[in-house]
């Protein structure tokens, strides 16, 4: 059974290795002239300014959930609880750090040919999908072995897990509304400005906006 959990152990190490490497790549392409970084910079620090509220709410509910796993389940699902939450918000973290960047380097890219456009389109968002599996084989395998060791006890092992997957499930349940909240709001937000501003009606394809 052991050879499963390393097989999982390696797989999250290289999904994991894979991501940070492509991240890499991405980071390196060009990223346009000064205006396309420029309205880059307004759309990553609006996302860096909602992730670092979002981290800041989750945060004090994680505590007090942690504090009270704790005294009623024991430490070893509070510990997972901790664990999965913050494997969540670190691959939420990577996935939005990417993604705001590779846009304006898609665009970039666009300029020169489609194929290259969709070469940093498709790595750039590949890096979420394969940090989430990566980081999910990492931590699920990686906490098993530490729950075994702690108590070789098949039902304890069961509930250090279920504290593992119930991090990970409020930080992505917060990720989804949140986000969902935050975009919509942006998207209102340009619809009104495109149509005090530049008289432009609801959903028009010339405000970029929406």
């Amino acid at each position: 059974m052991d050879w499963v959990v390393i097989v999982a152990l390696i797989c999250g190490a290289v999904g994991v290795a894979y991501s940070l490497i492509t991240a890499g790549w991405v980071f390196k392409q060009e990223a346009g002239n000064q205006r396309m970084q420029d309205i880059s910079s307004y759309v990553a620090e609006g996302a860096m300014a909602y992730l670092t509220r979002q981290y800041k709410v989750v945060a004090v509910i994680a505590v007090i959930l942690f504090i009270i796993l704790w005294l009623t389940l024991g430490k070893m699902p509070a510990i997972g609880f901790l664990i999965g939450l913050i494997g969540s918000a670190l691959a939420g973290f990577l996935g939005m750090k990417v993604s705001v960047n590779a846009n304006v380097r898609v665009a970039a890219a666009a300029g020169k040919s489609l194929p290259d456009a969709l070469k940093v389109a498709f790595k750039g968002g590949s890096v979420t999908g394969i940090v989430v599996t990566g980081l999910a084989l990492l931590g699920v395998a990686g906490f098993y072995l530490i729950a075994r060791s702690a108590d070789p006890d098949p039902h304890k092992i069961f509930s250090a897990l279920v504290g593992l997957g119930f991090g990970s499930s409020l930080m992505s349940v917060f990720a989804r509304v949140g986000g969902g909240i935050y975009t919509k709001a942006a998207d209102v937000g340009s619809d009104l400005v495109g149509k005090v501003e530049a008289d432009l009606p609801e959903d028009d394809p010339r405000n970029a906006g929406v």
